[in-house]
């Protein structure tokens, strides 16, 4: 029988595989909930300053990534943390990373249910999307790498759909007013944690480093990426405005895909529904790096690591996520004042996790004086 090996170290990858993995998880389901809580043409500010952040953010994970500390992987961590506190953080990892795969899947499931098959139970598509997940996720975690590259140009020629929105009819300067408001609102601090959270998935690089080619250069290629997401929520942000304007933009659930409903073409009547079929191929992929993450952490818990990956082990783990998500449809997401409490999970978890990630790991590299 064919081993069955998900985290083959057979080759290694540059930077520029990097970029394409910082930008793409960057872009998953807060990216088309972005308009509804930022509403206000100010918060294009917002914007770039937690996009600025976000880069502060990377420049410190830049510094783990060049370290000798990332280029073991596991026994980096060992050496600096100990197994026990290894463990503890693999255990504390196991509910951030479930918290993100529950809400990207039931977040899309939501969006497939309410503009392509408005009759058919959700929990379907869950199920469907699930086990694609996991074909894609046995291909390996080299093979999940290359797969970022893919993704991200199927999906980065979508910014352009966006376009026609800057023009007239559609578009109005006055729509952009005001920029720099009277009085600064005091929930406006929720648009910008959802930002930071938005922005949020880079961090999970400490789990790829060993795939990845040891080169002085890795902040330019994760500059590059968080440039072009930043780029790409101010354009979709300034489009919603001009479209919506900021009175009627907070009315609308899904903003961006509305607002893509009303595109016309002589060729396809819903473009809509080609967005979120492509949107379906980078979401699985980001899930299924995300399931493989899961099982990795459960292999350092258990103290299995040292053995050879097992068929059980990957399912027991994807069966554990599976349910979670399941039950937490059934618990929360099909309630609608239930459901704010797993976004608001996902808003404060993903912003502590890019917060606080780089900068520990560069914090405790720095007082064993190696990073």
């Amino acid at each position: 029988m064919k081993a069955f090996l998900l985290f083959d170290r057979a080759s290694t990858f540059d930077g520029i595989y990097v970029m394409f993995m910082v930008n793409r998880m960057q872009m998953l389901y807060f990216f088309l909930l972005m308009p509804l809580f930022l509403v206000h043409p100010y918060m294009i500010w917002g914007i770039i300053a937690v996009g600025y952040l976000s880069q502060i953010i990377l420049i410190m994970l830049s510094k783990w990534l060049a370290s000798d500390f990332s280029a073991k992987g596991y026994q980096g961590f060992v050496q600096l943390f100990g197994e026990r506190m290894v463990r503890f953080l693999a255990i504390v990892g196991l509910f951030f990373i479930l918290i993100k795969i529950t809400v990207i899947t039931l977040g899309y499931a939501e969006m497939v249910h309410q503009f392509i098959f408005p009759s058919m139970n959700p929990t379907w598509m869950i199920v469907f999307l699930f086990f694609v997940s996991l074909y894609v996720a046995v291909q390996g975690i080299g093979n999940m790498i290359r797969l970022f590259v893919i993704a991200f140009f199927c999906t980065i020629w979508t910014i352009f759909l966006y376009i026609p929105f800057f023009f007239p009819p559609n578009a109005s300067l006055y729509d952009l007013y005001p920029l720099i408001p009277a009085e600064w609102p005091m929930d406006s601090w929720k648009g910008l944690l959802l930002l930071l959270s938005s922005l949020s998935g880079p961090e999970y690089l400490i789990c790829v480093a060993p795939w990845l080619r040891p080169q002085p250069k890795v902040l330019k290629y994760l500059t590059i990426g968080n440039a072009i997401s930043v780029l790409e929520y101010l354009i979709v942000f300034i489009a919603s405005l001009l479209f919506f304007g900021s009175n009627y933009l907070s009315k609308s659930n899904f903003p961006v895909i509305n607002m893509i409903r009303y595109l016309q073409s002589p060729f396809i009547e819903r473009i809509d529904i080609i967005l979120l079929s492509i949107y379906m191929f980078h979401f699985v992929i980001v899930i299924s790096i995300l399931i493989l993450f899961f099982y990795g952490a459960a292999r350092i818990i258990f103290r299995r690591l040292q053995e050879q990956t097992t068929r059980i082990g990957f399912l027991a783990s994807f069966m554990t996520v599976f349910v979670c998500i399941v039950l937490a449809n059934e618990w929360f997401w099909k309630i609608e004042e239930k459901r704010s409490i797993l976004l608001d999970l996902q808003i404060w978890s993903g912003s502590l996790t890019y917060l606080l990630v780089p900068a520990f790991l560069l914090i405790a590299g720095k007082i064993k004086g190696r990073v």
